[in-house]
């Protein structure tokens, strides 16, 4: 299906971008928004948190960790900064992979990409499920006998399946030589009032928005079971390594992120 074909439906995919402030995204898209923030107000500051998280962890596994391999499994389109511009801004010759299943992100990714010279970024089709297939994509571009930090950011709250998502995230650690890190940035409701989360679960329970798994900080935490966890551990996005220029309640944050080690 052509692009033109595909704008009058909703794509989760645009839709995160746009809250992430990019430019990726149709009507339906954001009509999916209007009706999503009518429950969860927070939701847009909530994904660019998660976000923001996500680049401090890149930038420490980079420049205080040692990692120069990255793999972002469900990376969404491309944004500004990207994982391979703040990876490659710390370190150069970093390489990194950027894997989704959806083909449209592929060619935004393959048309805005460009890498460092010293290091690579390229964009592999691919989905989070079929893990043995992702890790097959990486070794392509990755040397898999080196530590990777695996990067999974706002993609297991899309699958509402929690044993193949445990499934998928159990192959993938296996396939990680010992050193490498999985970086997990995870929606949840646990933060909100209950009335909050009726109305969310509403709106998932309708199906008209696309899936989302909201896991509570235990479910979160059974994906890193026996990992080594980087400080501070399994907190809030906005409490992981904060900068002092974070105002956003854990509450309206709406999500728990983890840093952990395989060894």
């Amino acid at each position: 299906m052509g692009e033109k074909d595909d704008i009058g439906r909703l794509s989760t995919s645009r839709r995160y971008n746009q809250w992430l402030g990019g430019k990726d995204h149709y009507a339906a898209d954001r009509e999916s928004t209007a009706t999503i923030v009518g429950a969860l107000p927070s939701v847009v500051v909530a994904a660019r948190e998660g976000r923001a998280m996500l680049l401090r962890a890149v930038r420490h596994l980079v420049a205080d960790l040692g990692i120069r391999q990255i793999l972002d499994i469900g990376a969404g389109q491309p944004i500004t900064p990207n994982v391979h511009e703040v990876a490659q801004a710390a370190d150069p010759g970093c390489r990194v992979l950027y894997v989704d299943n959806d083909p449209l992100v592929g060619v935004h990714h393959r048309g805005t990409i460009v890498s460092s010279p010293e290091g690579a970024a390229e964009f592999a089709e691919g989905d989070l499920l079929d893990a043995e297939k992702v890790i097959e994509a990486a070794g392509a571009v990755l040397d898999l006998d080196q530590p990777v930090a695996v990067l999974l950011s706002s993609v297991l709250h899309l699958i509402d399946d929690d044993a193949r998502a445990h499934e998928a995230v159990r192959t993938l650690i296996a396939a990680l030589a010992p050193g490498s890190y999985l970086v997990i940035v995870h929606g949840t409701f646990d933060t909100l009032p209950a009335e909050v989360q009726a109305k969310a679960q509403e709106i998932i329970d309708g199906r008209q928005h696309g899936v989302y798994r909201a896991r509570s900080r235990a479910e979160v935490a059974a994906f890193v079971d026996g990992l080594e966890l980087v400080e501070p551990g399994l907190v809030s996005s906005v409490e992981w390594r904060p900068g002092p220029d974070i105002v956003t309640s854990v509450t309206d944050a709406m999500c728990w992120t983890v840093v952990a080690r395989v060894s």
